[in-house]
């Protein structure tokens, strides 16, 4: 059972450059040679099994953050405004989707080698914990407000791949007369299988996950969408600091100017037959 609330990625930066191009490459406002440590929360957790050679490869979600300009003192937040989130194995970062399940998308995992000077993964675990798989307990534990996590498991055969969530039962409805729970949280990591190469996956989706039952499991999956001309003329309005601001504008880095911000919104649904299993631990 993951300790999430004491589970942290952290990183050190190399030595601050001077980006050829941007003036606030990477939203970095400090001196040059400046060194700067990140340490970020863990979220979620999955992990695919290749069942052909029983290795298992982890991936975690960290928390999110807003863009914004680091180390600085006041204009913090970058406008326009998006969202920094990361999922990572050990050894290389898995690309976030941006269409519905059924597009592909130009996108492969990423070495997580050479991109900082040093990283850690600290993934901590309760010494005690105690597995529920019956709804009176669920409500037991709940109503007791014991930490609960819940961990689904299913099997893609002609894959060859075993995928098991953990998460926290962040929030959780209860109907304790009828020993009946509903969860309902997120975000949480689900893999784009067909980009499973027995080895990671080279697309992921984030998505909220609600459950009702110990064999069913349902995620609804973030996109982004396009916003009308009419939001556009405010959502795309630089306030403060530009991150898109150029040393020289005469000379200009090859796909300049990069994409605007979009919104996302949650819309595709999957559903899927699972195993799950919820873990309790006692709340000190």
């Amino acid at each position: 059972m993951i300790d999430f609330a004491r589970s942290f990625f952290t990183w050190h930066g190399h030595p601050w450059k001077r980006d050829p191009h941007y003036k606030y490459a990477g939203g970095f406002v400090g001196e040059l040679g400046d060194q700067y440590h990140v340490r970020l929360k863990l979220d979620a957790a999955l992990q695919l099994r290749n069942e052909s050679t029983g290795r298992a490869y982890d991936l975690y979600l960290w928390a999110p953050c807003r863009t914004e300009y680091t180390i600085a003192q006041r204009n913090l937040f970058q406008i326009p405004s998006g969202e920094f989130r990361v999922v990572f194995g050990r050894d290389f970062e898995a690309p976030i989707a941006r269409r519905p399940s059924g597009d592909s998308e130009d996108v492969k995992r990423r070495s997580l080698a050479g991109r900082w000077q040093d990283y850690r993964i600290d993934v901590r675990s309760y010494p005690q914990f105690a597995e529920v798989t019956d709804g009176a307990t669920v409500v037991e534990a709940t109503l007791a407000n014991d930490l609960l996590n819940v961990r689904h498991t299913y099997r893609e055969p002609q894959r060859g791949v075993t995928v098991t969530y953990e998460y926290p039962a962040e929030l959780i409805n209860l109907n304790a007369r009828g020993h009946q729970f509903q969860v309902c949280t997120g975000p949480v990591i689900v893999p784009d299988l067909a980009t499973w190469d027995g080895t990671g996956v080279d697309r992921v989706f984030l998505a909220e996950v609600a459950c009702a039952s110990f064999d069913w499991v349902e995620f609804i999956l973030r996109r982004e969408i396009e916003a009308s001309d009419a939001d556009k003329s405010w959502l795309n309005q630089v306030r403060g600091r530009d991150r898109r601001e150029l040393w020289d504008p005469n000379n200009q880095p090859p796909g300049y100017a990069p994409a605007n911000v979009r919104p996302t919104v949650y819309n595709e649904t999957l559903e899927f037959a699972v195993t799950t299993t919820f873990m309790r631990a006692p709340n000190p």
